[in-house]
Parts: structure tokens; C-alpha cells; sequence
């Protein structure tokens, strides 16, 4: 059986977690079981782990190639979060390059994301296809081209092949009785709907209440996205308030996004979670993923 983290793989997870030498970032042996004994009730120091070894770096090793695919997943992002706190407590700058963005791609990957997973054996489906990406992005900067009428229904393409890429099912836009909604997508199954404007000028309070307004008149679940490429006016965003069902993006974010290759799943996924915790409808991606 193939294991799920490849060769390859390792050279990044190497540089991440510093696991040259046979060491695992600043864990000493008892720091490094109590870890997984707290955060993943796992028993590292079980001799199924110490086939090749039994210094940290290479029973990690073993047991991220042994364990299933849910359990890699969240070992990755333990180490990480403790990476980040550890690296941020000192001051330390971040010396791998997209590190965040990399780790995010190989655990879409692991996870078959967007599409289903090959069987085991067999090579898997990329987490992303880093050409459409690129083509997306080139998209994005060549829309400032285009006439206004053409470049709104083109933003909203782009947009809708986007979500796509990451498997987040998305609708093309729909009209019902009275207002038109640009679109819909599915994130971790809650249903988003979609507010898309490309203008001169920043979205502001009246914009935002407006679509609002349309999420209160549909199933309670319902959330939504604006999507203004020109921004948001920080008067705006205050006089919106907090703790609404709305989470804000602009044309910033989406070009980060493509051109740092970073999974929009995930930065869906740090918005909605950066939302929930302030109440605020906007943060930008520069901040939820500082390189």
C-alpha cells in the first residue's frame, strides 16, 4: 500500500517542521509525546512508529506514511498551529517560502479535494490545477478591459469558475421575483449566496444592506458573500455593524489568492472563522495568511 504523504512531500514538511537531524521543531522527547498524547491522543512512542528509528523526525515520518488520511490531516495542522505560536511568541520571521499556502495545497491533496481521491496506489488528482489558476488570474487583470456591461457578466464567470476549481459546487446566477442573486456555492454544506459588483468606487452601507436584505428573505441557514472588486468604504463596514450573515471579499483578496496559489476553500474557511469570532463581515487575506 502506497503510503499517503510521498517522498516529496517530505522536502517541505522537512523545512516546516525543521525535522533535520532526526529533531522535530523545539520538541524535546517528553514535550514531543505529550503533544500528540494532548492534542491527538495518539501514543507516539508505540514501537509501530520506531520501525526506521526512534528519534522524533523519524517516527514522525513513519506515522504520518502508517496512519489514515483524517488523522495526517489533523497532525499537520497541530504542528502547524504550534509552529505559528512558537514562531510568532519570538518574533521569528518565516523563512520558507508560501509555507502556509504549500501546506494548505498538500493537505487539499490528501484530502481529494475537489474532486474524490484516486484509490490508494494509485497517483491522486491534484489538490488545484496551477495553470487555471494563472489563467484566472490573468482573467482578473485583463477585466479592466472591458466594457462595464461585459466586464460584470465576465467577473461573474470568473468568479463562478473559481469556486469551481476547489469543488465548492458552484451555481450560475439566478433570478427570482424582484432581485437578482449572481450565484451560489456550497462551503463545508452551508449554501452561500453570492453578491458580485465590479465599480469605480468602494461598496458602501447601502450596498451591503441591500443584499442583506435578500438573506433575511430566504432560509434562515442561507449566508452570503459580496464579492466588490473595488472594495469596501470603512465607513461602510462600520455602519454595516457586526454579527451579520455576510462575509466581504475584494479584488485584493481574489489576486492574492490566485497568484499565491492559496486553496479558496481555506480562505473561505479563515473568513467565515475570523467572522465568527469578531463579528466582523471583512478580513483581508494578507492578514488571515501573513507570508
Amino acid at each position: 500500500m502506497a503510503p499517503n504523504v510521498r517522498a516529496i512531500d517530505f522536502i517541505l514538511l522537512d523545512e516546516l517542521f525543521e525535522m533535520g537531524g532526526g529533531y522535530v521543531l523545539d520538541f524535546s522527547n517528553p514535550s514531543f509525546s505529550r503533544f500528540f498524547a494532548d492534542e491527538l491522543n495518539v501514543d507516539i512512542d508505540d514501537p509501530v512508529y520506531a520501525e526506521n528509528g526512534t528519534s522524533k523526525g523519524k517516527r514522525l515520518r513513519c506515522f504520518l506514511q502508517k496512519v489514515e488520511v483524517p488523522t495526517v490531516v489533523q497532525t499537520l495542522r497541530a504542528l502547524w498551529e504550534y509552529r505559528e505560536a512558537k514562531r510568532q511568541h519570538i518574533d521569528k520571521a518565516e523563512t520558507v517560502g508560501n509555507a502556509q499556502g504549500r501546506l494548505l495545497s498538500l493537505i487539499n491533496r490528501l484530502e481529494g479535494k475537489p474532486e474524490t481521491a484516486q484509490p490508494t496506489g494509485q497517483p491522486p488528482k491534484p489538490a488545484f490545477d496551477r495553470s487555471k489558476l494563472l489563467a484566472l488570474r490573468d482573467q482578473l487583470i485583463g477585466l479592466t478591459q472591458l466594457a462595464p456591461q461585459a466586464r460584470g457578466y465576465a467577473f461573474e464567470t470568473l468568479l463562478r469558475e473559481l469556486f469551481n476549481v476547489f469543488g465548492l459546487e458552484a451555481r450560475e446566477p439566478f433570478r427570482l421575483k424582484g432581485e437578482q442573486i449572481d450565484g451560489s456555492f456550497v462551503l463545508q454544506g452551508e449554501i452561500y449566496l453570492v453578491e458580485a459588483k465590479w465599480q469605480a468606487a468602494p461598496t458602501g452601507v447601502a450596498d451591503l444592506h441591500t443584499f442583506h436584505g435578500k438573506l433575511e428573505q430566504k432560509a434562515a441557514w442561507a449566508r452570503g458573500l459580496f464579492v466588490s472588486n473595488s472594495g469596501f468604504t470603512e465607513d461602510g463596514l462600520v455602519a454595516f455593524g457586526r454579527g451579520k450573515r455576510v462575509i466581504c471579499m475584494d479584488g485584493l483578496d481574489l489576486f492574492e489568492t490566485l497568484s499565491r496559489e492559496i486553496p479558496l476553500n481555506h480562505v473561505m474557511d479563515r473568513k467565515v472563522r475570523r467572522a465568527a469570532e469578531t463579528g466582523q463581515p471583512f478580513a483581508r487575506v494578507r492578514d488571515l495568511f501573513p507570508t
